[in-house]
């Protein structure tokens, strides 16, 4: 499938309250996001904020995540230095996200989709860290130091306890808050 094809389809799904994605050459389909998972990416944005203003936490900013296979996704926020998607189109160039970050949705396809199959694409476009807040386990994942298909730590800790956004990123979450925003 062309990128412009997969653009024109995904287009006509989103007006039907459904969001696509084309990773390894592949539809994902994701739920449009509810109200507590905007309250969990207002809250990371404002925590992104405090502790490193040079930065901004882009929400659904579309990359191009696979070199070689017109990959697209659309991650829940993309962490990235002011203005760095200036002049860019709707499928922007990831080299300066320092992190990419999904809330899962509670549908049938959240396991494969953020859990499987979007931690081996970002490790392959080499974006350094990977935050996966898992509204079904109550956990926050944090995946760093790409090494091609896959990441060479991952750290997971229930909500309630800190965790660390290890550099680029660099600061400490405390997911207290994150407990209320999970059915």
């Amino acid at each position: 499938m062309l990128a412009e094809e997969f653009e024109r389809i995904a287009a006509a799904a989103e007006r039907e309250g459904v969001r696509m994605e084309f990773i390894h050459g592949r539809l994902g389909v994701k739920a449009v996001p509810d109200g507590d998972h905007d309250e969990i990416i207002r809250w990371l944005m404002k925590r992104c904020m405090q502790h490193r203003p040079d930065l901004w936490l882009y929400p659904e900013r579309g990359l191009r995540i696979e070199q070689y296979r017109k990959g697209h996704a659309k991650p829940d926020g993309a962490l990235a230095p002011e203005g760095c998607f200036a002049g860019q189109g709707e499928w922007a160039d990831p080299d300066q996200v320092l992190m990419v970050v999904e809330v899962t949705s509670y549908d049938s396809d959240t396991d494969k989709r953020d859990r499987e199959e979007k931690p081996v694409a970002y490790a392959q476009t080499g974006i350094p860290v990977y935050l996966l807040i898992d509204r079904n386990t109550c956990e926050t994942l944090v995946y760093s130091e790409p090494d091609g298909d896959t990441y060479a730590n991952l750290t997971r800790r229930a909500f309630g306890r800190t965790i660390d956004l290890p550099a680029p990123v660099g600061f400490t979450l405390h997911t207290e808050p994150l407990k209320d925003w999970v059915r």
